[in-house]
């Protein structure tokens, strides 16, 4: 993803700045300096998740002039870090001010005791209650269930692959619809299923060389299409399905379209979608418009805020694939399927 669109100008280490423009200042309703936000492990330039968030931030800016600045995580970071991240944000006037990812859940609920004039975003995570807080979250398992049925209409083998970033309940959610998914085709499809670490520290989310081991593996074992939950480590299973000529599935943003998959995306059979941009778009427009959302903002197959990829035209031709994810689609959006979270 590339950064033209808005001209972003670097302000340091691992951030990026634009200022408000004089007509959004102007409007009266908006006298915020724009955005803050806050990357996840693995920073812009995952091809996913975080890139999904800054999509978000440019459409906002691109529509409404508000500006911002984006802050990369650092490595080893502590909660401390942050905490410290989050705050310095809000009290340079950005607003509002979004954590992408779970772990700013304790960093959110700090700083929105202390900026009560502030919105805050919180992407992932539905604990923090405030007022000036909105808990941006995403009915993920829906979207996998469309990845796991997408698999198992497209495998030749009758084996296919899950790789998880982190062990934790966000990314059973993920395993838990595609392997509903790929049940509701054929019980008898094998899948592998793995982890690539315990905690988000360890590097799960932001490993490329974990991920492409952890393919290689998979593929070894007979799986010729693999669905991976793993943010930036997710390049090394889509690299190592691509050299293994067998499909991958991406997460969060359509990998089939991100300039640096190119030459992997013949491979990209499809992308499990997660509207984190729209969700960063619609916070911010609703501050800029002096009606700042708050609460539980969830998205669904229903709203359009999680859904399936279909830009590869290798996809699109197959059309017993094409038919039964869309009639799954239909029938979680209808009721008579509801997809498990664990």
């Amino acid at each position: 993803m590339t950064a033209s669109v808005i001209a972003l100008a670097a302000v340091g280490c691992g951030e990026s700045s634009k200022s408000a423009s004089s007509e959004a200042t102007e409007s009266g309703k908006y006298s915020g300096k724009g955005i803050g936000l806050a990357y996840d492990i693995g920073g812009r330039g995952d091809q996913s998740f975080n890139d999904a968030a800054y999509a978000g931030f440019e459409k906002a800016d691109k529509e409404f002039g508000i500006g911002g600045r984006d802050v990369q995580p650092s490595d080893g970071e502590s909660d401390a870090d942050k905490v410290q991240r989050i705050e310095e944000l809000a009290k340079a006037g950005y607003n509002p001010v979004i954590g992408v990812g779970f772990i700013y859940a304790p960093a959110v609920k700090e700083a929105a005791a202390k900026f009560p004039n502030t919105t805050f975003g919180i992407i992932d995570d539905e604990q923090v209650k405030a007022d000036n807080v909105a808990d941006l979250v995403f009915s993920e398992e829906q979207a996998s269930y469309l990845a796991g049925v997408a698999a198992a209409k497209a495998s030749k083998k009758q084996h296919v692959g899950f790789i998880g970033g982190v062990d934790i309940p966000l990314i059973h959610k993920f395993e838990a619809g595609f392997k509903q998914g790929v049940e509701s085709v054929d019980k008898n499809v094998k899948i592998e299923s793995q982890y690539l670490t315990e905690t988000p520290a360890e590097g799960g989310f932001s490993s490329p060389d974990k991920g492409k081991e952890a393919a290689s593996g998979q593929i070894e074992a007979g799986a010729d299409v693999i669905y991976h939950a793993a943010g930036l480590s997710g390049q090394g299973v889509i690299s190592e399905a691509a050299d293994n000529k067998v499909w991958a599935i991406g997460v969060d943003s359509d990998q089939y379209k991100q300039s640096a998959l190119a030459k992997y995306k013949d491979y990209i059979l499809g992308s499990a979608l997660k509207n984190v941009g729209g969700a960063v778009y619609d916070l911010a427009k609703s501050v800029y418009e002096g009606k700042p959302l708050s609460g539980v903002v969830r998205a669904d197959l229903k709203s359009g805020g999680v859904g399936f990829a279909d830009s590869n035209p290798k996809y699109q031709a197959m059309t017993d694939v094409v038919e039964a994810v869309d009639k799954a689609k239909q029938d979680i959006i209808d009721g008579k399927v509801t997809v498990k979270t664990s």
